[in-house]
Order: C-alpha cells, then sequence, then structure tokens
C-alpha cells in the first residue's frame, strides 16, 4: 500500500526530498521512470459533451428485430396432429376387435350393447366397436353360443349363412360344409344360400350336402358349455375333429368306414372316456403314440 502511495505521489510531483530518495531506490523506479516518459508525450484533446450528446440524439434508432413464427408452419403442425387423432381414433373404433378361442379352450366375451359370447374351442368371431348398437354385426367363425341382450337387430355372418335376431339365445355352428343353428329363447333367422327359415324355442336347423334336417331341442343351452359334446347324425371325420379342437391333440383314422353316422354325446374333460366310446362305437382300438397324438385302428 506504501509503494502504491508513493507511485501516486511521484507521478503527481508531490513527493519530499526523502520520500523521492526512498523512491528512486526501489528496484521498480526504472520502469516506471520508462512508462512516465513514454506517455509524456501522449496528448489528449479536450471533452465536447454537449458536441457528444448531439451525435446521440441525432442517431437513428433501429428497432429490434422481432422474430415471427410462420402461420403456415402452424397451419402444417395443426394438421398433422388432427390427422395424428384421426388415425387414433380410427384404428380404435373402426379396426375390427377378434375374440377367439384356441383348441381346448373355451372364451366368453362381451359385446359393446353387453351382449355375451361364448366361444367353442377352435373357434372367432370379429366385429366392429364403432356404432355398434345401430349396426349389430359379426363374423363367426366356428361356434358360439350368444346371449343377445334387446335393441335392433343382431346378425351372425358365417361362411355358410346368416342369422338374424332382435334379442334372444341361440348357438350357432358352422365347420367345414355344416351349418347348425338351434334357438334356446325368442326367434330367430336363418338364411342358408337360397332357403330362409324363421326357428323359435325349442327348434333346430341343420344344413349339409344341400339338405336340411329340423329337430326339437329340450335343453336351455349347449351341451358344450357344461362341458359335453353333443352330435347328431355326424361321421366320424366330424366327430374327431371336433375332439380334436377340445382337447388340442391330434387323431389319426386308420380305417375306411367313415360313413356310419353317430348321434350322442362326449366328455369334452375326459378324453380316456371320449375315445372309449369312439371305439366302442366305430370298433376301434385307440393307441397313444404321444402326449398329443391318437391313432385308430381297426380291432
Amino acid at each position: 500500500m506504501k509503494k502504491d502511495h508513493l507511485l501516486a505521489k511521484w507521478l503527481n510531483n508531490d513527493l519530499s526530498k526523502d520520500e523521492l530518495a526512498e523512491f528512486e531506490a526501489s528496484p521498480d523506479f526504472e520502469k516506471y521512470q520508462r512508462i512516465k516518459n513514454y506517455t509524456a508525450h501522449l496528448t489528449i484533446d479536450d471533452l465536447d459533451e454537449n458536441a457528444m450528446l448531439s451525435n446521440i440524439l441525432k442517431q437513428k434508432k433501429v428497432a429490434g428485430k422481432v422474430i415471427s413464427f410462420d402461420k403456415k408452419w402452424m397451419l402444417r403442425i395443426a394438421a398433422v396432429l388432427v390427422l395424428a387423432l384421426g388415425i387414433t381414433f380410427a384404428l380404435r373404433f373402426f379396426t375390427p376387435e377378434t375374440q377367439t378361442a384356441g383348441f381346448g379352450e373355451k372364451t366368453t366375451c362381451t359385446l359393446p350393447d353387453n351382449s355375451e359370447v361364448v366361444l367353442n374351442s377352435g373357434s372367432e368371431i370379429k366385429y366392429k366397436k364403432w356404432n355398434w348398437n345401430n349396426d349389430r354385426k359379426l363374423e363367426l367363425k366356428g361356434e358360439a353360443y350368444f346371449r343377445v341382450s334387446k335393441g335392433k337387430r343382431f346378425e351372425v355372418h358365417t361362411q355358410l349363412g346368416k342369422v338374424t335376431v332382435l334379442g334372444t339365445q341361440f348357438d350357432v355352428k358352422a365347420r367345414n360344409k355344416r351349418f347348425d343353428v338351434v334357438c334356446y329363447e325368442g326367434r330367430v333367422k336363418v338364411n342358408y344360400k337360397h332357403t330362409q327359415i324363421v326357428l323359435t324355442h325349442g327348434q333346430s336347423v341343420t344344413f349339409e350336402n344341400e339338405k336340411q334336417v329340423n329337430i326339437n331341442v329340450n335343453s336351455l343351452k349347449p351341451e358344450w358349455i357344461d362341458n359335453e359334446i353333443s352330435f347328431h347324425q355326424e361321421n366320424i371325420r366330424s366327430i374327431l375333429d371336433e375332439v380334436e379342437r377340445q382337447y388340442n391333440i391330434t387323431i389319426e383314422l386308420n380305417t375306411n368306414d367313415t360313413t356310419s353316422l353317430f348321434t350322442g354325446k362326449l366328455p369334452s374333460k375326459d378324453l380316456n372316456v371320449a375315445l372309449q366310446i369312439i371305439g366302442t362305437t366305430y370298433n376301434l382300438k385307440a393307441k397313444k403314440v404321444s402326449k398329443n397324438k391318437i391313432i385308430f385302428d381297426k380291432k
């Protein structure tokens, strides 16, 4: 601090003789002397404060730049958002809903109007949720039992025919070339090719090979709901196909006798009993070659 004080007084020529002698003896004096000699010839013009203010006032004001967001880009972004929402809406409501029951399974599902569908093994339905209450239509592959809530017309479409109801309980089965419909409550209208028939409670119809068979039923629901498989005048290949679906197995039949028709019931939860009934009926011997494969040979 003393050194800085002496430097300031030296620059103003205010040092006493003793202070000047002390300052000149310092190791930095020579450096300070060179700086003083160099700056001694520099001159600074007098500051004209009025002229400076006048120059400032004469300068043009430059407005700050405002970066605007292009309206076109805003519209593009809005369009993209609307499109994305539209696609999401379409996928959710217009894409068909699919419910399936795999081999060895049964699946129960509820439709948008609270109608209930029970799918038998190896079956599938497809329908659209959008506007369902005004357009109750679905596609069926396989077999299903329906408990339809009251409302507008309800249609079940299969590859073999169509069933139309308002509010009722019925079973539809479309396998290979055989089309079966059973009415358990209310009324159903069945369309098969050029034939149309109305069924009421306790009535059923079967179409196969251009033939129509009508029979009465006493049950209140399909037997397969209670784990029984019911057959009426069906050949052995149709029976084995159904057993394969119910038990998720493969059955090989080594016989040429497939013309005899079977009417009766098989359990869908006891494979050994089902095989015994088939073997006794057709004079066949069942052999398990693996966990999921059965071979029937002539006895």
